[in-house]
């Protein structure tokens, strides 16, 4: 109860007379008696009309519901407190449904200058609990518990942040005294919480690297040398060679890495994702390559198959479509070793899949992925010899297109090492992005048949929303319709891909695009991960308004892969909310993928950003990541600065940290253990 806050506050400072009313329906606070009261009959029901006045004039206060009650419950000629909304009815002023209370009563209570409002719900509302029970229930509540909150924090803490004390912090959270005592409470309660948050994921990461072992990949030899080179397509970004130091540095401590790798698309995190896996080879281990879906698992095959071809290497697939006939074939190399890297989907993480000594997993877009999932991975490292039987895990890279913003990073993901690949390879142009309204289709149609005549593909993506799918595919029709008759065959050739399509289908459709033989692809966001088309360089966007920032900006990224200039259009109809202008806005101004999910971030809040699954870490009661940026960035450099000098919060003056810690941690698992 006393960790439900108000959500915002009423400043019940100042008293009115009747004769200063304004009619500007604002809330006012009046002291007067009531001097009659009747009830009314209308058309429908009653309502209840009680004289209210005071030394300066007269008014009206009108209750609509629960007449018989309150009727019963006011008293004549005694002096009360009321509150509410002004109306001007009649050549009269009235209030509607006041809030009433004996001046004798109201001189009592536990009242403060800003009047808390908590947050409510229709059904609490229909069972009679009000704000003004709401605030009763606080009131008994903290007279009986009279400041015994316990301190969570150290002294040195407080002083050194000049934060209110718990009792202090509680007590004007919910009965602010002041402005400036409600924004301190505010402060306190905020950086409690995510300090906490913190501590967790800080003190996890710490046990992480001195307790969980990992295998020690000590040299860099041949393989590595030989590709890095000899066979290395292209040289490295300082990006690149700066992420691949972190990562080797990693594997070579004895502790289970645990990386996070971020990266825009196209920033090439596939080639740091075939370097690893070749310093695992070097030291005799295998690697588990998984993607979320069978495309982009494909993808990744062919990627790695491309690149270590001219290398003694054994590279297999395995995804739900694999034949038993070859799984069969993957599971005896795999056990006994002659299989070094085994890309696939979740087909992997199954019991009938095992190695003989897996020293390395990337797990690609892991956000798509369950918790329970991702920890089987675990399981298929080895009990080591070295270790006398310890079961040591496997090395965790975790890949990801998606822009993390920091602070969701330092939230989410605080328990991981993170890496970023902030550059993008040379030679790439940056997509032009233009946002055009459906009356403009002419001007786009131009510029398809423009980039077609270089030789050049197109993407056009319709929204899809699950609910619906029939109106989904009533709108890919139509706009397939519309595109085959402004590119009429047998000069243009045109693919469809749907969900309601044959697995098989989807994919002959697709080859026929990766292949050249069609100039456009009419889709729904199937191709939103993974597709690889450098020929393509224009993607239109269907009803942008209706895609959130981070799938535009994941379709935006399936061109630009060539050496040519590219496009993406984003068509909208001219009704527009002011998120959806936000959304295109950012689009058009930016690439930067970062700034990108800034944004996203303040548009959705962190919940919906991380996908329900993951949001057990960010049950805030009080903080907001976004809006407590600041606040947050300390907590954490707090949390790290006690660790360091106390790492298992053991000193005397941890001894409420250390308790609260406890406390928090019985009560609730922390979505920690990510990988």
């Amino acid at each position: 109860m006393v960790n439900f806050f108000p959500n915002r506050y009423i400043d019940r400072t100042q008293f009115f007379k009747i004769d200063q009313l304004q009619s500007n329906n604002s809330e006012v606070q009046i002291v007067g008696k009531i001097t009659s009261v009747k009830t009314i009959q209308q058309k429908k029901g009653s309502r209840l009309v009680a004289t209210f006045i005071d030394e300066t004039g007269m008014m009206e206060l009108v209750w609509f519901r629960g007449i018989k009650w309150i009727k019963d419950s006011l008293k004549i000629d005694i002096p009360y407190v009321i509150f509410g909304r002004v109306n001007w009815f009649n050549g009269m002023f009235s209030i509607p449904h006041p809030e009433t209370e004996l001046l004798s009563e109201y001189k009592k209570s536990l009242r403060t200058a800003m009047q808390p409002v908590y947050p409510s719900t229709e059904k609490l509302q229909n069972k009679g609990i009000t704000n003004r029970v709401m605030q009763k229930f606080q009131q008994t509540l903290f007279q009986d518990i009279q400041g015994r909150f316990e301190e969570t924090l150290s002294d040195e803490i407080i002083k050194q942040l000049q934060l209110l004390s718990k009792n202090d912090a509680m007590f004007n959270i919910h009965f602010p005294k002041s402005q400036l005592l409600l924004s301190k409470a505010q402060q306190r309660l905020k950086f409690e919480e995510l300090f906490f948050i913190q501590l967790q994921l800080i003190r996890n990461k710490y046990i992480r690297k001195s307790k969980i072992k990992g295998f020690v990949f000590e040299k860099v030899g041949s393989l590595f040398n030989d590709f890095y080179n000899e066979f290395l397509p292209f040289d490295l970004t300082n990006a690149q060679k700066r992420v691949l130091k972190e990562i080797r540095k990693d594997l070579a401590t004895g502790a289970q890495m645990n990386r996070l790798l971020q990266g825009d698309v196209g920033s090439g995190k596939t080639i740091v994702a075939v370097l690893t896996i070749l310093i695992a080879l070097d030291n005799n281990f295998q690697t588990a390559f998984i993607a979320p879906t069978e495309i982009l698992a494909i993808q990744h095959y062919n990627a790695v198959v491309e690149l270590l071809e001219k290398m003694p290497i054994t590279v297999k697939l395995l995804t739900g479509s694999t034949k038993i006939s070859e799984r069969r074939i993957i599971h005896k190399d795999l056990e006994n070793g002659d299989l070094q890297i085994l890309i696939g989907t979740h087909a992997i993480f199954e019991d009938k899949v095992k190695f003989k000594n897996l020293g390395l997993a990337i797990i690609d877009e892991q956000h798509r992925f369950g918790v329970a999932q991702r920890a089987k991975m675990w399981k298929k490292g080895r009990p080591s010899e070295v270790v006398g039987g310890t079961f040591i895990p496997p090395h965790i890279l975790v890949m990801t297109a998606t822009p993390i913003p920091r602070t969701l990073a330092m939230s989410v993901y605080g328990d991981l090492d993170i890496s970023v690949i902030d550059e993008l390879p040379p030679g790439r142009k940056s997509v032009k992005t233009i946002h055009l309204f459906d009356s403009n289709r002419l001007q786009m149609f131009q510029l398809l048949k423009e980039e077609i005549a270089k030789g050049r593909q197109i993407y056009i993506v319709y929204p899809l929303i699950e609910e619906s799918e029939t109106l989904d595919y009533k709108d890919l029709m139509d706009g397939y319709e519309s595109i085959s008759r402004e590119f009429p065959k047998p000069k243009y050739q045109v693919s469809i891909v749907h969900g309601k399509m044959r697995s098989a289908d989807k994919e002959y459709e697709m080859q026929r695009f990766v292949n050249g033989e069609t100039h456009i692809m009419v889709a729904t966001t199937v191709i939103e991960v993974g597709v690889n088309v450098p020929n393509a360089s224009v993607m239109i966007i269907e009803s942008a308004e209706r895609f959130g920032l981070s799938q535009l900006h994941q379709l935006r990224g399936r061109v630009g892969r060539g050496a040519e200039q590219s496009y993406c259009v984003l068509m909208s109809s001219f009704k527009l909310t002011d998120d959806a202008k936000t959304r295109l806005q950012t689009m058009v101004q930016t690439d930067d993928g970062f700034k990108i999910a800034e944004v996203d971030l303040k548009l959705r809040g962190p919940g919906d950003l991380m996908g329900t699954q993951q949001s057990g870490v960010l049950d805030l009661k009080i903080a907001d990541i976004v809006k407590d940026s600041k606040i947050l960035q300390k907590a954490r450099s707090v949390a790290i600065d006690i660790l360091e000098k106390d790492p298992n919060l053991s000193k005397p003056e941890s001894k409420n940290i250390k308790h609260t810690y406890i406390q928090i941690h019985k009560n609730k698992s922390i979505w920690a253990n990510i990988s």
